[in-house]
């Protein structure tokens, strides 16, 4: 049988990336992509993608290929406490930047991903596994492929679950961005051109599970009155366009991301709250310093090389483990219900939003510089 240099072991975003990176470095590259069920036509997931992961994607020739109403920029974006007057508002003209991220339809990226793929003549897709030098893992971590090397994981299960939909506002969006933390919610809304230009949101809902899933059960009108309840109106009035989806929403990290001759990435080495928006970015950053690693290595060391793997690792861990942090602190700091943290979380918003530095600083953070 073939020997590979790389098997890619998930075939989602940061696997189909990774894969395309790989290949265009030279290497020869097999694709694990085991059979799925189809893809629902009412999908609604989108991606917030900073401006590494786009320029990622453009330099695989992947971003050009997305139709303009598949990727929404975002340019300012404003995030409410549970208090009055705790506010924090990013501007991308304030901090000298194009936009402060793109907002992505999940399927249409899928799609581009594939189809850069079928010309991408180092690349080989496979429905089993093959033999490879290096097995790159980026399934979630539910496939246990990960504990084949006997990888562990630290797993805090917040009790939330993310409810997803798609939504059509009265008021144009004007490529803002909105988060409101309401103790023990956390609501987004993200500017996007599908389903109405200009109109168009993606709802992220992070509700404690009994709530999550008595909203799931109601009819639009009632869903949609929480919404108005929720935003107090600061986008319009939001009407469902079409489907609602949910997710359980937990921290997971992998007690190590590398051995002799495997290598983790995205979902099978992390998850984190979606409150930022950052976890394709942690994923895409992942494949980042990876192909970096592999550029760089000693023309005689193998790519399964554990101290080479190690470099990957070091590079990846502050990042990843500090994104955690912070999504794990807010959420949990905003979810107490004690007077003193109510009072600090809120007052914390208005210095932060009062501090130039200290925004700008956060800013260049979240656009992946």
């Amino acid at each position: 049988m073939e020997k590979f240099d790389v098997l890619v072991r998930g075939s989602g975003c940061v696997g189909r990336s990774l894969a395309l990176a790989l290949g265009a470095r030279g290497l020869r590259v097999a694709l694990l992509a085991r059979p799925t069920a189809p893809r629902s036509s009412a999908d609604v997931r989108a991606y917030a993608l900073n401006a590494a992961s786009v320029a990622l994607l453009s330099r695989l020739r992947v971003w050009e290929g997305l139709a303009e109403d598949a990727r929404t920029p975002v340019h300012d974006m404003r995030i409410h406490g549970d208090r009055a007057g705790a506010e924090l508002h990013f501007s991308a003209w304030q901090q000298g930047a194009g936009e402060l991220a793109h907002i992505v339809d999940a399927a249409a990226l899928e799609d581009q991903l594939d189809a850069a793929l079928r010309f991408a003549p180092h690349v080989q897709r496979v429905t089993e596994a093959v033999p490879a030098t290096l097995q790159a893992l980026c399934e979630g971590r539910d496939t246990g492929a990960a504990e084949e090397f006997g990888v562990h994981y630290e797993r805090h299960d917040y009790g939330h679950l993310g409810v997803a939909a798609r939504l059509v506002a009265s008021k144009p969006h004007q490529g803002q961005a909105w988060q409101w933390f309401r103790s023990p919610d956390v609501l987004a809304l993200l500017p996007f051109d599908r389903p109405e230009p200009g109109h168009g949101y993606g709802l992220v809902w992070s509700l404690p599970q009994e709530e999550a899933r008595r909203l799931l059960a109601a009819g639009p009108a009632e869903f949609e009155s929480a919404l108005l309840e929720a935003t107090g109106g600061a986008a319009g009035t939001l009407r469902l366009a079409g489907d609602r989806q949910a997710w359980p929403l937990q921290l997971c990290r992998a007690d190590r991301l590398c051995g002799p001759g495997w290598v983790l990435l995205g979902d099978a080495a992390h998850l984190v709250h979606p409150l930022a928006g950052q976890g394709l970015n942690l994923g895409l950053a992942d494949v980042e310093a990876l192909v970096d690693v592999i550029a760089r290595r000693e023309s005689w060391r193998s790519l399964g090389d554990e101290k080479l793997l190690r470099r990957y690792a070091r590079a990846r861990v502050a990042p990843t483990w500090a994104m955690g942090e912070l999504t794990d602190g807010l959420l949990r700091g905003f979810a107490s219900q004690a007077p003193v943290i109510a009072r600090l979380r809120n007052e914390g918003l208005r210095l932060v939003d009062r501090a130039g530095p200290l925004k700008k600083w956060l800013t260049a953070r979240a656009l992946g510089h």
